[in-house]
C-alpha cells in the first residue's frame, strides 16, 4: 500500500483530488493545509506527498521533506502538481528535491501514474512542464535578491528591507537596481509585476 499526504491549501480541491486518489486499491490517501503539512507528515509518514507548488503556503516546502523522513523507512518522495506558465514555483520543487512534476492540466491516470513511479523512488516528468523547466532555469535573480523583490512586494520601504534584511541603504537599492535591470522591467513595480507572473515572488 502507497500512503500518500496530498498537500493543498484549498479544502474543495484538496477533498476532491483526496476521493479521486482514494478509489485506488493500493493508495491510502490522507490530505492537508500546507499549515498543518509538516505535522500530518510526521504522523502519516507517507511514500509520497503531492504537494500543490503554486498555493501560497508553498514557501515551506523545504520544511516538509524533514519530517516526513521516517526513522526506519524511506525519505518521503515529493510529486509536484505545476504549471508550466509559472516556472518560479517549478524551481523551488527542484530545489525541495521534488522527484515528480505533474502539470494540473493533466489527467487523473496520469497523477496516478506519476504517484506509482515516484513511490518506486523513479523520476517522473510531465512533457507538458519542459518549457517551464527550461525557463526556471533561466532564473536570473540570486536568492538574496529574491528576498529584497518579495519584501518590496509586499510593500515595504527601502528603509523597512534595509532593517528586517540588516542591511545598509545604498545595499538595498544596489539590490532593487540590479533586479530591474535583471528581470528587463522599467522600475521597481514592473519588477515586482514580472516577478509575480512568473511565480518568482
Amino acid at each position: 500500500m502507497i500512503r500518500v499526504l496530498l498537500v493543498h491549501d484549498g479544502c474543495l480541491m484538496r477533498s476532491a483530488l483526496a476521493a479521486l486518489l482514494g478509489k485506488e486499491s493500493d493508495l491510502e490517501v490522507s490530505g492537508s493545509s500546507w499549515r498543518a503539512a509538516a505535522g500530518q507528515a510526521r504522523s502519516v509518514r507517507p511514500h509520497v506527498c503531492v504537494v500543490d507548488v503554486e498555493c501560497p503556503g508553498a514557501v515551506m516546502l523545504g520544511t516538509l521533506v524533514g519530517p516526513a523522513r521516517g526513522a526506519t523507512g524511506p525519505a518521503c518522495a515529493l510529486l509536484a502538481l505545476a504549471t508550466a506558465a509559472r516556472p518560479g514555483p517549478l524551481r523551488r520543487a527542484f530545489d525541495a528535491g521534488a522527484l515528480g512534476y505533474v502539470s494540473k492540466d493533466a489527467g487523473p491516470r496520469r497523477l496516478v501514474e506519476a504517484i506509482r513511479q515516484v513511490a518506486a523512488g523513479e523520476r517522473f516528468v510531465d512533457e507538458s512542464l519542459a518549457f517551464g523547466f527550461l525557463q526556471a532555469a533561466e532564473m536570473p535573480l540570486t536568492p538574496r535578491e529574491l528576498s529584497v523583490l518579495r519584501l518590496a512586494a509586499e510593500g515595504s520601504t527601502i528603509a523597512e528591507i534595509a532593517r528586517k534584511l540588516h542591511l545598509s541603504l545604498g545595499t538595498v537599492r544596489n539590490y532593487m537596481s540590479a533586479i530591474t535591470r535583471k528581470t528587463g522591467a522599467r522600475n521597481r513595480v514592473d519588477a515586482i509585476r514580472k516577478s509575480q507572473h512568473a511565480g518568482w515572488v
